[in-house]
């Protein structure tokens, strides 16, 4: 799955819906009309714990939803963005991606991360290591995940293109040069997130060089809050294809409507 259409001339653009602070009704509610909408993606977050006003509110699992999700949705890419590889074995949660590809024809879209959020893990009786050990583990997962896929039968339905998300301008993009089909960025606070993005974008170009891979295999995706929508045409300046409107409860579309107004505006 490509992050955009053969042939088409602007980006793609998706929509993050928190698992928190809500109920299973407008979250299902808001996935279907993402996707009647014309979204090109639909995506959720791995946590276990809210990480966002009250710690103790309603929150759901990730990937029990995008189950529910492939077969409530039809022509969206869907995915998580992304999926802590510490919560979970990686052979278990490569099934459960193919698994999930399965049930929505293949449009799952596996984003892949090392985790940051502590007190998850602890509530979970989930070790919580230094940064060095849970990128050391993150990478040997990646590579089990990958490892799985290619054994498991039947494979996935789709081609199943592996996000890794992050910005770690030595060990992370080194990875994302040599594992991953898409790699996600947000810069929330940046003080100049466009700036940032095409600077780490050349990062990934020089990691991509130095591995011997082609940096346009890799796909330039950001992830955007709604107070940056006005940033979108400056991310497409600097070489991002897939824009992703991250988007709390209780959904405002009309939010991933001016995201699509913009798509359209930029050829997409």
């Amino acid at each position: 799955m490509s992050p955009v259409s053969p042939g088409q001339s602007g980006p793609r653009v998706g929509v993050q819906l928190h698992p928190q602070h809500t109920d299973i009704g407008p979250l299902r509610a808001a996935w279907r009309e993402a996707d009647a909408m014309g979204m090109d993606s639909i995506w959720t977050w791995d946590h276990f714990l809210p990480h966002t006003g009250d710690p103790a509110g309603r929150h759901f699992e990730c990937w029990s939803l995008l189950s529910a999700m492939a077969v409530e949705t039809r022509r969206a890419a869907i995915g998580p963005l992304v999926s802590c590889t510490a919560f979970r074995n990686p052979h278990v949660l490569a099934d459960m991606a193919r698994t999930v590809d399965q049930l929505s024809g293949g449009r799952l879209v596996l984003g892949l991360g090392a985790g940051w959020f502590e007190a998850e893990h602890t509530a979970y009786g989930l070790p919580f290591s230094g940064p060095r050990a849970r990128l050391d583990a993150f990478e040997a997962s990646v590579q089990a995940v990958k490892e799985r896929l290619g054994a498991l039968n039947p494979g996935p339905a789709g081609p199943l293109p592996l996000l890794i998300g992050g910005a770690g301008r030595k060990r992370t993009l080194e990875l994302v040069a040599r594992e991953a089909d898409w790699w996600n960025w947000y810069g929330w606070a940046s003080a100049d997130p466009v700036a940032e993005f095409r600077e780490l974008s050349g990062v990934l170009d020089r990691w991509c060089e130095h591995v011997g891979r082609d940096p346009a295999a890799v796909a330039r995706t950001v992830m955007v809050n709604p107070g940056q929508l006005p940033l979108v045409e400056g991310f497409v300046a600097a070489g991002a294809v897939h824009i992703v409107l991250s988007l709390p409860a209780p959904y405002d579309l009309r939010q991933a409507e001016e995201l699509l107004k913009i798509r359209d505006g930029l050829g997409g």
